[in-house]
């Protein structure tokens, strides 16, 4: 029965891991007269979603990008890989209703604004591109299977760092998230999340200040973006199965997810004068099980 909860973790990271990191869900999940049958041994899961995303962080425009994932375990260390983002989960899982400790290392690939191809403000691409960044840090969480509908159910909550260490920018990202997951059945899954992330300055000004020759060339103001809270996230996602079982087989998801800038983030006219502080990001997609 875990692979349920797996399975929707993978799914809901997908939305979720666009902007926020939270520990991923590794227990059983499906109707309380249903056995939990995990041993403890290896499983994967696949899937790709088409993700409705901004162009850039603070954007208005709007594209479709493909969002890649994979989730599992191998010798006993569960994985789970979300588009640009790897994490590796340390602790032996409870394979029961009960409490789960996580911890270990978590890894992402920052793209934002790396190229200027998809981005439709010409403001914006006069402020030049951004070196890929690669971030690494990691993850504390603490989860609780059966809560309120049954013995699969489960709250969690996590903590994660991660720092710039390419050069593109030396600052880290601190993201604390709260998530609820409950099977309707053993067909299908509902998710629910809430996120933030604080970013330290040298990411702010990376990605939102505004330099006296940037704004010469793109005719926004001057900005001198500092760091501190730079956005709260809330998301939903559902998966159902196309063969009958979330354990095995192909399943369908899809969600929706809403970010808020704040602070610098949203006072800077990236975002408050090219942008919008309100972000919408979605994804649809398939995936299987085995």
């Amino acid at each position: 029965m875990a692979k349920i909860f797996r399975t929707a973790a993978a799914l809901a990271l997908s939305l979720s891991a666009l902007g926020a990191a939270p520990a991923f869900a590794q227990d059983s999940a499906g109707s309380a007269s249903t056995p939990n049958t995990d041993n403890g041994g290896d499983f994967a899961m696949v899937g790709l979603g088409a993700g409705y995303l901004p162009d850039y962080e603070g954007s208005d425009d709007y594209g479709v990008s493909p969002v890649p994932a994979a989730i599992g375990r191998v010798s006993g260390f569960n994985f789970l890989l979300i588009g640009n983002r790897l994490s590796v989960d340390l602790v032996p899982d409870n394979f029961g209703p009960g409490i789960d400790f996580q911890a270990g290392p978590v890894a992402a690939i920052n793209t934002n604004r790396a190229s200027t191809k998809g981005i439709e403000d010409d403001r914006i691409k006069a402020l030049g591109k951004r070196k890929t960044a690669i971030e690494v840090g990691g993850y504390l969480g603490i989860a609780q299977t059966g809560v309120i509908t049954s013995e699969f159910d489960r709250l969690s909550a996590s903590v994660s760092y991660r720092k710039g260490v390419s050069g593109a920018h030396s600052a880290g990202i601190f993201t604390p998230t709260v998530s609820y997951m409950t099977p309707l059945s053993t067909r299908s899954i509902i998710s629910v999340f809430v996120s933030a992330e604080r970013a330290e300055s040298g990411y702010a000004r990376s990605y939102f200040g505004i330099s006296p020759q940037e704004s010469e060339d793109s005719g926004l103001p001057v900005y001198n973006a500092r760091g501190g809270w730079k956005n709260w996230t809330l998301g939903s996602i559902g998966a159902v199965s196309l063969t009958g079982d979330l354990r095995n087989g192909l399943q369908a998801f899809g969600g929706v997810v809403y970010r808020r800038m704040l602070n610098d983030f949203a006072q800077s006219p990236v975002t408050s004068i090219a942008g919008d502080r309100n972000q919408w990001l979605g994804s649809v997609g398939l995936a299987y099980s085995f």
